[in-house]
């Protein structure tokens, strides 16, 4: 018992976190998440609980092979505000209706196709 006390203390003094989110951590049943999980939050500022550094993980086991930085989504980041249609406000890639955000640029490509 003074073992898993002596650990719940050192996650909260090293990782900056609060007793229930130590608590999970510690309890987390998978051994190479709970890494990937206190790596998360050791590392970024804008993840301070348990349940945020589990978002970031289920993101980026569930991201597209070569998904970049977008991989690991980070709370508060500014893919957050983005547009899930046209994340990068580009339009078409393959016609280029819509970019400069022309409303009246419709995208026929897949009419076409």
């Amino acid at each position: 018992m003074h073992a898993r006390k002596r650990d719940l203390a050192a996650l909260k003094t090293s990782l900056g976190i609060k007793h229930a989110d130590a608590v999970a951590l510690l309890d987390h049943p998978d051994v190479g998440e709970r890494q990937a999980l206190t790596g998360y939050l050791a590392t970024y500022t804008t993840i301070r609980t348990y349940q945020d550094a589990v978002a970031c993980l289920r993101r980026q086991q569930h991201a597209p092979p070569g998904g970049g930085d977008r991989a690991v989504w980070v709370p508060g980041d500014y893919y957050d505000s983005m547009d899930e249609e046209d994340p990068y406000g580009m339009g078409c890639y393959e016609c280029g209706a819509g970019v400069g955000g022309d409303p009246y640029g419709t995208c026929v490509c897949e009419e076409a196709a």
